[in-house]
Order: C-alpha cells, then sequence, then structure tokens
C-alpha cells in the first residue's frame, strides 16, 4: 500500500538549480491531502520537482524555473557584521576570514562585503583559496596560512598574497618563490603559544625568527606579522588565554629582539575580539562572527552581540502525502508516525549539508510553525510531520535563518546534531545555489553599543 495519492505542484517540469532573479550562481546547477489508506507499509516515491520560490524583493512563491532550495546570503547582515567588530576592535584593524568559500556563503561576494563594512584584511586558510580571490580582481591585504610545499609559492607572491611560515622549510619556500618572480615575499611568522596545532613550538621559535630574519636582510622577504591562535577563546576567563598571551607576547618579543619590526601582531578570533579586548594588538581575525553567528552560544546569543545571521537555508515541499498512524519514516523506520497524520518530503539532505546527525532533531519552520525532521536524514531528502496541517509541495520549508519569522537559527541545528554552528553554515553544499540580497553598496554606519559581555572578561 502507498501512503495515499499525493497532489504534485503544477509545473513540475523545471529541473533543481535553475536560475532565480536576484541569484549570483558561484555553483554548478545546482495540500489538499489525499485519503490514507486503511493499513500497511509505506512505498517511498520521489515526485518530479515543482516549482516554487522565486528570489524577487524578498517574496517567495510558486514560479516556474526556480531552485529546489537555495541559501540566501544578506550582504548587508555582512556588512553590518564587520561595522559592529570593527566598532568593538577598538585601535585594531580587522582581518575579515572568508576561507572556506566564506563559512559557505560565498567568497568574492562576502570579501567585497567585508571590505565595505571598514575590514582592511581578508584571510583565508589555503593558498588557492587566495589565488582566487585575487583572480576575481578582490584588492587588500590578503593572508594565506594553511600552506604546504607543494603549494604554488610563486603565484602567490606575484599575486603580492602575504603568507604563514611556521617552521624553516617555509622560510625556504618564500625565498624561492621571491628569487623567481623578482619581488620580496611578504611573511607572518607563526608561534605556537598554547593551541597544540600549527606554528612554531617554544623551542623552535628562534631557529625560525633567526631564518626569516637572515632572508629579510638579504632582501628576498620582508616579516610583516606575528601571529598565533587561541584555544579557548569561547571560555572567557580561562586561565588558558592568559598563558597564550603571555607566550605570545614572549614571541613577539624574540623577533623584535631578532631586528623583525612586523606591521601587525594577531591574536585574537571572533571570541577574543568581542570578549577580550587585550588580545586584540594591531589586528584580529573574526571569522564566524562575519557571518552573524555567535562565537560564544552558551554566554549570549547573536542578537545580544549586535549580531545578524547572514544565511537563510530554504526549501520546497517535494511531495505532500497522507500517512496512517503506526507507519515507519525512512530508512530504518527510527520514527513512526503516532496517529494519521500528512508527511512532508523535503529535497534536502546530507548530500547538501543537512546533518544525518540531526536525523529525529533537526528543527524547521513550515507555515510558521515549527516542526522537527521525521526519521533519519536520507542523502538527498529528510521527511516532516506535519500533523493535519494545510500543506502543498512547493511550500516554502526554512531550516534556518536569524530568526525574524520565528524560524530556527543555524545555532538549533548544532545543538540537534552535536556541532557548532560553524559547521551548520560551512557544509552546506554545491547543489544548494546562493542568492544575495543587500546590494553591494555601503550600509550607513551603525552606533553599537557595548558587548553585554564585559563582565564575563578576565
Amino acid at each position: 500500500m502507498s501512503f495515499g495519492m499525493a497532489r504534485e505542484a503544477e509545473n513540475v517540469g523545471a529541473g533543481y538549480g535553475a536560475a532565480v532573479t536576484a541569484v549570483v550562481d558561484r555553483h554548478p546547477p545546482g495540500v489538499s491531502v489525499g485519503q490514507a489508506p486503511a493499513s500497511g507499509p509505506a512505498s517511498c516515491a520521489v515526485p518530479a520537482p515543482a516549482a516554487g520560490p522565486h528570489s524577487q524583493d524578498g517574496q517567495y512563491g510558486q514560479q516556474a524555473g526556480s531552485p529546489h532550495a537555495q541559501a540566501r546570503i544578506d550582504l548587508a547582515a555582512i556588512r553590518a557584521n564587520v561595522s559592529r567588530l570593527c566598532d568593538t576592535a577598538g585601535s585594531a584593524e580587522v582581518m575579515a576570514v572568508v576561507k572556506a568559500d566564506a563559512y559557505g556563503h560565498g567568497a568574492v561576494p562576502v570579501a567585497r562585503a567585508a571590505l565595505a563594512g571598514g575590514a582592511t584584511w581578508l584571510g583565508v586558510a589555503g593558498m588557492r583559496e587566495a589565488l582566487a580571490l585575487r583572480a576575481a580582481g578582490v584588492p587588500g591585504r590578503l593572508l594565506a596560512w594553511l600552506l604546504t610545499p607543494g603549494d604554488d609559492w610563486n603565484a602567490a607572491v606575484a599575486a603580492d598574497v602575504e603568507l604563514s611560515a611556521g617552521a624553516p622549510w617555509a622560510v625556504r619556500a618564500a625565498v624561492r618563490a621571491a628569487q623567481a618572480v623578482d619581488r620580496p615575499a611578504l611573511l607572518h611568522l607563526e608561534a605556537e603559544t598554547g593551541l597544540g596545532r600549527g606554528g612554531a613550538a617554544a623551542g623552535d621559535w628562534q631557529t625560525l625568527v633567526d631564518s626569516a630574519a637572515a632572508a629579510e636582510a638579504a632582501g628576498y622577504l620582508r616579516v610583516v606579522g606575528v601571529w598565533s591562535h587561541l584555544a579557548r577563546a569561547d571560555e572567557p576567563g580561562h586561565p588558558c588565554c592568559d598563558r597564550q598571551l603571555a607566550n605570545f607576547r614572549s614571541a613577539a618579543g624574540i623577533a623584535r629582539r631578532a631586528g623583525l619590526a612586523p606591521d601587525v601582531l594577531h591574536l585574537s578570533n571572533s571570541a577574543a575580539t568581542l570578549t577580550l579586548p587585550e588580545a586584540h594588538f594591531d589586528l584580529v581575525r573574526p571569522g564566524l562572527a562575519v557571518y552573524g553567528l555567535s562565537p560564544v552560544p552558551d554566554l549570549a546569543g547573536p542578537a545580544e552581540l549586535g549580531l545578524r545571521p547572514a544565511m537563510t537555508l530554504t526549501a520546497r515541499l517535494a511531495s505532500v502525502k497522507r500517512a496512517p498512524a503506526g507507519q515507519g519514516v525512512s530508512y530504518g523506520h527510527r520514527y513512526r508516525t503516532a496517529r494519521e497524520t500528512t508527511l512532508g518530503l523535503v529535497p534536502l539532505g546530507y548530500a547538501d549539508g543537512v546533518p544525518r546527525h540531526a536525523s529525529q532533531a533537526g528543527p524547521v519552520l513550515v507555515a510558521g510553525r515549527q516542526h522537527t525532521v521525521a526519521g533519519t536524514v536520507c542523502m538527498d531528502q529528510f521527511v516532516l510531520d506535519l500533523g493535519d496541517a494545510p500543506a502543498t509541495p512547493g511550500d516554502e520549508v526554512v531550516l534556518f535563518g536569524p530568526g525574524d519569522r520565528g524560524e530556527p537559527g543555524a545555532e538549533g541545528w548544532a545543538r540537534a546534531a552535536h556541532t557548532i554552528s560553524h559547521e551548520i553554515v560551512t557544509r552546506i553544499g554545491a547543489r544548494v545555489p546562493r542568492s544575495y540580497t543587500g546590494g553591494p553598496a555601503p550600509a550607513p554606519p551603525d552606533a553599537h553599543s557595548p558587548t553585554p559581555l564585559d563582565h564575563h572578561r578576565p
């Protein structure tokens, strides 16, 4: 037996990933309820995609050719968040971290919005990310820090990308690149101050500094920065932060005594930018907060920090069917309907970045009401138990957003999947097209109030 006949949307020929108005597509293209059967298990048939939301001045309705799902990015929110962070940073400059395709938001449009919001630097992890920004014509100071011997150091030095060195081999690679392109490399020396990850450990720091100083004296490079990264900045007041601050100051002192005069010392991520002013130094490197998400969610949400989430993830119901009581739903039948109900099929799954760990727990908004994922999240889809609420294929499902309509935030999905909001937004995949609102023009400056976390500062 089947669930019953579903009423499909009228325009069923539109494929997913079709272009939408106002979409800057950085990725490839990607009810009147029927009667319930008397009894029996369900057979799962995925209907043809229905027409759905069309991006036009924030209004979403049925429209042929629009995608089955999309991530809408508010560039005005990006600008405002960066402006807020600039205010918090005081005299320190702001590096907007746009690694991992700007945490899934789109590196090029976000980079431009961040610069318009007041950031004077951009930061990425890999060299290819930096070169892609340069190829797109993105200006300004740009640092790449997660480098390997096989990277194209020549291209990076030629493109005025600033590079990180945490070991003498990286200094040598920068020197070779400088010789090859006939211009000095710009280097940031990374100190391992307690994170236990990258950078030169205390016993190796002097060797790194000496090798960089010798290369600088020979004219092959200039050391423009000394930096490190905090392990527990999201726990304001933790003694580990004080130890790392002391270690960092010591490392900077060694560099200066060796004759180096870096432009900037930098240590702070989003959490430290907002809660640890003594770690600001000359430059802060916020990532998550640029996108309007809280780096200290147990202490304060985005609104309390003066931030606005920039990404809204939506989909359209692909199928709506009536199901009997006791119907098992999705793989493993981990969920069974408690009574006769309506099941809605959402065409997003773990291949699109919806975490499988959020099975039975991920929150969504449909027609102003919150629901929870019913059963197991599949590769391309998941199911909602909508009860007796009216639903039609093509209706909008909001997975997360800024909360204006009562929808969950990315943090709600993070808690459901036992992870962090960074992962939720970053993992949204290439099949989900991005659309952009807020335009390229800078937003007017806002007057921001002091952070409410002042009392948590050590």
